[in-house]
């Protein structure tokens, strides 16, 4: 056994210790089904801030993203904003759900939704988006983990073998101590991501000959494009600097002109990945946390501005950087899914640890979203279906057993889609954070608006989920002549359309009862007293809206095409300006910090991530329920 394969393996135990360590000391500490599920409701405020920060960026992040720069080039890396809207989702919903949680006791959302909207149609649709969710999503990490093995062991491991051992490991630790065990080894694995992902930007950077090396070697890349002809956008730009436009009409079976990834492609594509904190599962994260403090520093710090800087810089240059090392000859090909093994790989000579430490990055990327789904997908089907329908009395350890039980269920059935799947690893997961963004006018009606009721947000939620089958790649499972991504518009962004459409609409034609009615007064004047608005802000709503969509519409949306020209023409490099960056690398980071900006106001000067005083709740709860 060579050196390599002595250190990828000596790491790569550790860690699992690691996470066993974690998964049997959270089974001790476990005595009732609310210690299992929703870890006592006792999270502490950095222990959220690195478990929520790793649920929300996981392999998909690590290996997909970069690898998907590598094969489209500049406007995929627009997808990097996820690192502050999928936060930008736990900025307007996470503080008033930890409201309800805190008061009514909820542990799953199908108890929050069927509490306040009424009737249980709400909470099977929201164990089915749970389901719907995890198991694609989880899929997606276990695929990337077989291929990660086997690139990293020169094919001693093949695929499959290596997405067993992953799933085996977390599945043993996940289902033996609950969300505790997922916060805690989260926590590493927050750290283990931004580490991995800083080094191999690092490692890119030192075989492409330094930084002087990096630009001058993508800048021949896109004058060989321009002079070739091939890969060009309709205005002749390259397709790697440059968007294709702001948005396309593709017919079936064809090709959008320089790539897919429109304004509108990117922008609609960011509601995806909205759903990640839209989704049940972060609902549930909400119920577990002990205090409200946490939130923004998450939200703004965290993910805005550590992630955010992480993504806008090492992993364009991961992804961009796949080229210049193929035109340099330091490696031969690759592809989305091979990438980031291969860069790995370089290091097998001149530092064999160093490769085992960054497959342990990449594994802990891998597991750190999946484990949370699991477990907070077993929750919901316990307490939602298993004490509802089958056992109403069941005690706490059988509740804890059958949690267990579908941990290892949901487990087999994402393995069962990773092994089945062509789709690439980053799209497979698209599908599934688009159907969680169909949660949107759920939590909309609940934290703001009462004007949605139960059959309208139960509609709604049922027409986008399917509007989004039919507009994704599974759109080709049913034969329709559209496509998927018809106009070059994310299937998130269709389910969104017809699902608001469909929610206000039934909601107008349909009547509540006054019991209803009073149920939903009573959580708006709870939300009203603890966790509205002061008089000061009030005033700037308008502002923090124009600022909102400025920030959708011009720094990612249709109008970030802008960007292709504004600070110097793509197609010649040696104008580019400053350190060698094409305009559109300038303007994404210029929209970063002008994103941190937004995403500062709306959660510390607007004050929707503003810490709660948790006896303030039970106060004003107990004079109101």
């Amino acid at each position: 056994m060579d050196s390599k394969l002595i250190w990828l393996a000596g790491f790569v135990g550790l860690y699992w210790a690691y996470c066993l360590y974690w998964g049997f000391k959270g089974a001790k500490s476990a005595k009732t089904s609310s210690d299992y599920f929703l870890a006592s409701r006792s999270l502490g405020v950095w222990v959220f801030v690195l478990a929520a920060t790793a649920t929300s960026f996981s392999g998909w992040t690590f290996v997909g993203h970069p690898g998907k720069i590598f094969t489209d080039g500049l406007p995929y890396a627009f997808a990097s904003f996820y690192a502050l809207t999928i936060p930008f989702t736990g900025v307007l919903f996470l503080r008033r759900q930890w409201v309800l949680g805190k008061a009514y006791r909820y542990i799953t959302p199908g108890e929050m939704y069927s509490d306040y909207y009424g009737g249980n149609a709400i909470r099977m649709l929201t164990v089915l988006v749970a389901f719907l969710f995890s198991v694609p999503y989880l899929g997606v990490q276990l695929r990337a983990s077989g291929d990660l093995f086997y690139v990293l062991t020169d094919g001693l491991i093949n695929p499959n073998t290596g997405m067993i051992a992953l799933s085996t490991v977390v599945m043993i630790y996940v289902a033996s101590g609950g969300l505790r065990s997922v916060a805690f080894v989260d926590c590493a694995q927050a750290i283990l991501l931004a580490l991995g992902i800083m080094i191999l930007g690092g490692v890119v950077i030192y075989y492409a000959g330094g930084w002087s090396g990096f630009t001058a070697s993508f800048a021949e890349i896109v004058r060989n494009d321009i002079s070739s002809g091939k890969n060009l956008t309709a205005d002749g730009f390259s397709k790697k600097v440059a968007l294709p436009g702001s948005i396309q009409y593709v017919a079936s079976g064809s090709q959008s002109i320089g790539g897919s990834w429109t304004g509108i492609m990117c922008m609609t594509y960011m509601f995806a990945l909205m759903g990640i904190q839209s989704s049940p599962a972060f609902s549930m994260w909400a119920f577990s946390n002990k205090t409200s403090r946490a939130f923004r520093w998450q939200q703004v710090v965290a993910s805005s501005i550590v992630v955010g800087i992480i993504l806008f810089t090492f992993t364009i240059i991961q992804g961009l950087g796949g080229h210049v090392l193929i035109e340099q000859g330091v490696i031969e090909s690759a592809t989305d899914k091979n990438l980031i093994p291969q860069l790995i790989n370089l290091l097998s000579e001149s530092a064999p640890w160093l490769v085992g430490l960054l497959a342990v990055c990449a594994l802990a990327a891998m597991q750190s979203t999946g484990a949370a789904y699991m477990s907070t997908f077993s929750a919901m089907f316990t307490k939602d279906v298993y004490t509802r329908y089958i056992s109403k009395k069941a005690s706490d350890n059988e509740q804890k057993n059958i949690g267990r039980f579908f941990v290892v269920f949901v487990t087999a059935a994402a393995l069962v889609v990773a092994a089945n799947s062509n789709q690439a690893i980053v799209m497979l997961g698209g599908l599934a954070v688009a159907y969680g963004f169909q949660m949107y006018p759920s939590l909309i009606g609940l934290c703001y608006y009462k004007g949605f009721n139960n059959k309208g947000v139960v509609a709604g939620l049922i027409v986008g989920l399917i509007a989004v089958t039919l507009t994704d790649r599974t759109s080709v499972w049913f034969g329709v002549p559209w496509g998927a991504y018809p106009f070059t518009i994310h299937s998130a962004g269709w389910g969104i359309f017809f699902n608001l459409i469909t929610t206000f609409f039934v909601s107008s034609i349909s009547k509540e009862t006054e019991i209803e009615k009073d149920k939903k007064n009573r959580v708006h004047e709870l939300f009203s007293t603890v966790a509205g608005s002061n008089f000061y802000q009030k005033k700037k709503i308008g502002l923090a809206w124009v600022l909102t969509l400025i920030w959708f519409l011009v720094g990612f949306g249709p109008f970030a095409t802008i960007g292709n020209t504004l600070f110097s023409d793509p197609n010649s490099p040696s104008l580019w300006v400053p350190f060698g960056l094409p305009s559109l690398w300038i303007w994404q980071l210029i929209f970063l910090i002008y994103g941190i900006f937004v995403m500062w106001f709306l959660a510390f000067h607007m004050g929707l991530s503003k810490p709660i005083d948790p006896d303030r709740v039970d106060r004003v709860a107990k004079s109101l329920i």
